[in-house]
């Protein structure tokens, strides 16, 4: 009998280790968190429909994205192609040609990066960029997180959600 429980225990500890090392990548939901996000999940229009804080005071960041405040990017759109070619369109009506694509790797995880083009750019020449961890995505909503480093050791996250529109 006791031979029987030390064995279960056991099972149970090493079943509890392969359970606890396994990367999860989709909830029953069909949630995709941020463990290899494939480009096709951001194929379309997206709108962007709150801008949150997380570990950071509203107001405390003045500029997004080298453009606006965080909130005039509320209710903006964005449509993404296949190709990583994409356009975001603020309410004011300004827009802003990308080139996007998912980053899938390194010690920051999976992350949703872009480069600004302006009339004559091409993609590989650009150098700067952004780059947002990915909350969660799935084909009605994503969440990306735009780090903003706090004091020396810090972190927060300016967080914006968005539905998908098409």
């Amino acid at each position: 009998m006791k031979k029987i429980f030390q064995t279960t225990i056991a099972i149970l500890a090493v079943a509890f280790i392969f359970s606890a090392c396994s990367t999860p990548k989709q909830t029953n939901a069909g949630t995709t968190t941020s463990a290899n996000v494939s480009r096709g999940k951001f194929t379309g229009t997206w709108t962007l429909t709150n801008v949150s804080y997380d570990g950071l005071l509203p107001g405390a960041v003045q500029n997004v994205f080298d453009q606006a405040s965080p909130k005039d990017f509320v209710g903006s759109t964005w449509k993404f192609t296949n190709s990583g070619n994409g356009i975001y369109t603020l309410q004011s009506g300004a827009s802003q040609p990308i080139f996007w694509s998912v980053f899938n790797g390194g010690s920051t995880g999976t992350q949703f990066q872009f480069k600004k083009l302006y009339q004559g750019d091409k993609a590989k020449n650009v150098a700067e960029g952004y780059r947002l961890d990915i909350g969660n995505i799935d084909n009605a909503n994503m969440t990306l997180r735009s780090p903003v480093p706090i004091g020396n050791s810090g972190k927060g996250y300016i967080v914006y959600s968005f539905t998908k529109a098409q």
